[in-house]
């Protein structure tokens, strides 16, 4: 009778037991799975990609402004070579501009000198020959007006960059290189040779 009454207790204390290992199951399995997926870990993955991108799309940004800068710079150079530039040929203008006028006027300035040559020391031409010399220094005078100035090298050493040697001769008591006669005068304008002078230069 005994065991009799004690059969529905012992079912009760099985129950009991098998309800506390199934509750006991359970969080174990949500401790498990509260291990295997961690809500931070899921919080902060988002936020690092997001980060990543953001630190990408810095990058190409600062590449595309530094890409920017330098076309512009480039931009702004080249605008400075085109003013420059124009402004040189405005100069140019100014200053060479009568260049073929002024090379035009040189054969009057050679026919009125070779007009007093032709005078020589006749008295019966020499009031003609002062004429044309007042002439050819007025007209000589308007060329310096403009800039367009006479190289006339007599005695002075032979240069290149302004003179064309016609010949060598000798001379005695000069020494060599030295321009001994002016065949035909030069000119520049501006600095800048128009026409050498055509010279003859003692030999050495």
């Amino acid at each position: 009778m005994a065991n009799e009454e004690k059969a529905p207790e012992t079912e009760a204390t099985e129950q009991a037991q098998q309800a506390e290992q199934a509750v006991a199951e359970e969080v174990t399995a949500e401790e498990q799975a509260a291990l295997e997926t961690d809500p931070l870990a899921e919080e902060a993955e988002p936020e690092l990609q997001s980060v990543a991108e953001l630190m990408s799309q810095l990058e190409v940004a600062q590449a595309e402004a530094a890409a920017l800068k330098d076309q512009m710079l480039r931009g702004q150079a080249e605008i400075q070579n085109i003013r420059r530039r124009a402004e040189q040929d405005v100069e140019k203008a100014h200053k060479f501009g009568v260049e073929k006028f002024a090379t035009e006027m040189l054969a009057i300035a050679d026919n009125l000198e070779r007009a007093i040559e032709a005078a020589g020391d006749d008295e019966a031409v020499k009031p003609m020959r002062e004429g044309v010399e007042m002439t050819l220094n007025m007209f000589v005078s308007g060329l310096a007006k403009f800039n367009v100035e006479q190289v006339n090298p007599e005695g002075e050493p032979f240069n290149p960059e302004l003179h064309q040697a016609m010949s060598m001769v000798p001379a005695e008591g000069v020494e060599a290189n030295t321009v001994v006669a002016v065949m035909q005068k030069g000119y520049t304008l501006n600095g800048r040779l128009v026409r050498p002078a055509m010279v003859m230069v003692a030999k050495g």
